[in-house]
């Protein structure tokens, strides 16, 4: 099951205020970005973040799953819970990195 259209909406609206946010539809699922930093993963509507040095105190009592085939374990961000979720996000995009620009093709 893809992630619908309205689950990436309502992720991106459970984070608004924590700076800038878009999404973009990648691998047949979503990135969402903030401050133009990939910080969630959304696969088959489950939001998934990072497993970091610097998030495990804050994401201990979180599930972790892998959000496709091959990918490195995440934890499960809930959603749900706007007050904790927009504290990883902040925690989150202070130690993302902005995406590399990609060469033009000549």
């Amino acid at each position: 099951m893809a992630t619908s259209n309205e689950y990436i909406e309502y992720v991106c609206e459970q984070i608004k205020g924590v700076g800038e946010i878009r999404y973009k539809k990648m691998f047949g699922e979503f990135m969402v970005y903030v401050n133009n930093k990939p910080v969630i993963i959304v696969c088959d509507n489950v939001p998934y973040v990072k497993k970091l040095d610097c998030m495990e105190e804050m994401m201990k009592d979180e599930q972790t799953g892998y959000p496709y085939k091959g990918a490195k374990e995440h934890y499960i961000l809930d959603i749900d819970d706007i007050a904790f979720c927009k504290a990883v996000i902040t925690e989150l995009e202070k130690v993302t990195p902005l995406p590399k620009p990609r060469k033009k093709k000549e």
